[in-house]
């Protein structure tokens, strides 16, 4: 029988009980206090309460013990579960005050708790190395995402695009979890280290074949890549601005930091080769065939696109594809550039949709047509837009050019001499030069065609103008100085020995 030191759980935890605490006050303050307020006010208290309670969930994890961990791995504290919970927070925070001004529903604090929840969801999931806590906490973080999505009663479509997720995500889970059954059947440890020690082998058994694959379509419909990537268009499209921008952001960090630990810690020794045309099966090969898929038809069906959500959808995808390269990789330095990536990317999409939330609010869609015009209308919406959609494209001298170099960089230095994956490379390039055509598309309608007749300067609130200024410097930082972020990424990978 396994002692349980609960005081120490209970401070290893701290920072997500923070936020769960957080989550039941901002409920109770809007049902016993708040109910009979109009929904602005509503919306600006129960975020301002959620953001502090985030604030304050930082400020234990900078206080918190270096390295540390409970149950054999179940709950891990080290610089690098920090650094990724970290970001995840600020990313709330910038969610929770872009839906102040939403109108989309009445039911406030329900809004924020569900996005408090899933937060946690996402702190415990990549705070773990156990495939028991790594599931549980998925699943939390996957229920509240689909009701997230579902949240605007008024929008058939929302409900439409909250069912489709949910069904996906239920056939996701199950070969997720079949897959963690196989491995424990073949391992007796539910801990990813211990896995991999104990499978490894001069040959693959088949029944961890098996799980590569169930374990690959699991984590592959979490981060949208190609082929399980179908709820995405319609979620990006139809489901309420904040929540869009949540599952397009920080669900994405949390998703690919522990795709990346699975694969390079759970499946150590059974890689495998894509070096073409001499492939060698393992799990390697099987996220290269993804992300190849996944480049290609992102990137070719954004072309068609006439919705900024369903482009941003689509862009998605194939941006999945770029970062899966990172786990194909699978060494240091790409974990480094991953996260780098991945929170670069989360920044810029996390300001578009709320570019997206705003022109919605004053002109009732997401059209490319809507942005007609906006350079003149609003200067400052399109200046902040201009920069995330840049930066998306891989753009010197904004975050997504040096993420995307970098990566690349880091994919071809994994295979030194024999340039194994330079064909992936050289896909993701061709790939990156022909978004360039879709995402000037957008800028093309913001700053060259001209407005509606009749419609004059947007007024645009003066909280989300702030907040896409923030991100905007943010993604502009760290495009000309990357190292502020790359300094702490590469200095948390080596303290936790990953």
């Amino acid at each position: 029988m396994i002692a349980i030191d609960y005081t120490q759980l209970l401070r290893l935890a701290l920072p997500e009980v923070i936020v769960v605490a957080t989550a039941l006050i901002v409920m109770a303050a809007d049902l016993m206090v708040l109910r009979r307020c109009n929904t602005r006010v509503r919306f600006a208290v129960a975020a301002g309460l959620a953001s502090l309670g985030c604030a304050g969930a930082i400020v234990r994890i900078l206080l918190a013990p270096e390295v540390d961990s409970i149950l054999d791995g179940m709950l891990i504290v080290n610089p690098l579960t920090h650094l990724v919970q970290i970001a995840l927070l600020v990313l709330t925070i910038f969610t929770l005050l872009f839906s102040v001004d939403s109108t989309f529903t009445e039911h406030v604090g329900e809004f924020v708790l569900l996005l408090l929840v899933a937060t946690a969801g996402m702190m415990f999931l990549v705070g773990t190395q156990d495939l028991l806590v790594l599931f549980i906490s998925l699943e939390l973080l996957s229920l509240s995402l689909y009701i997230l999505v579902a949240f605007n009663k008024r929008s058939a479509q929302s409900w439409e695009a909250a069912l489709k997720y949910y069904l996906f995500g239920g056939m996701s889970a199950a070969f997720l979890l079949f897959g963690f059954s196989l491995l424990y059947g073949l391992s007796n440890s539910t801990n990813l280290t211990q896995i991999a020690a104990a499978i490894h082998g001069p040959a693959l058994n088949p029944l961890l074949v098996i799980a590569i694959g169930a374990t690959a379509i699991g984590l592959g419909f979490k981060v949208a890549a190609v082929p399980f990537h179908f709820w995405a268009p319609d979620v990006y499209q139809c489901a309420p601005a904040p929540s869009a921008a949540f599952i397009a952001s920080g669900s994405k960090i949390a998703s690919f930091f522990i795709f990346f630990q699975v694969m390079a810690l759970g499946f150590a020794g059974a890689e495998g080769t894509a070096v073409l045309p001499h492939l060698v099966r393992g799990w390697i090969p099987v996220l290269a065939l993804m992300a190849a898929s996944s480049m290609l038809l992102g990137n070719l069906v954004a072309i068609r696109q006439t919705s900024l959500r369903r482009l941003l959808a689509y862009s998605a995808i194939a941006h999945a594809g770029y970062m899966l390269l990172a786990i194909v990789a699978h060494s240091e330095q790409s974990l480094a550039a991953l996260l780098y990536y991945v929170v670069t990317y989360a920044l810029a999409t996390l300001g578009a949709f709320g570019v997206i939330a705003v022109v919605e609010q004053q002109k009732g869609g997401d059209q490319l047509s809507n942005f007609d015009g906006l350079g003149r209308q609003a200067p400052v919406l399109s200046f902040c837009l201009a920069i995330f959609i840049l930066s998306l494209a891989g753009i010197p001298p904004l975050a997504g050019f040096f993420g995307k170099f970098y990566l690349f960089v880091t994919v071809l230095a994994s295979s030194p001499g024999s340039m194994g994956l330079l064909w992936l490379v050289i896909l993701a390039i061709a790939m990156s030069a022909i978004s360039l055509y879709y995402y000037l598309r957008v800028l093309k309608r913001v700053y060259v065609a001209a407005p509606a007749a009749g419609s004059g300067e947007m007024r645009s609130p003066i909280l989300s103008q702030i907040l896409l200024l923030l991100l905007a410097a943010s993604v502009l930082l760290l495009g000309c100085a990357p190292q502020l972020l790359l300094r702490w990424i590469l200095a948390a990978i080596r303290v936790s020995g990953l």
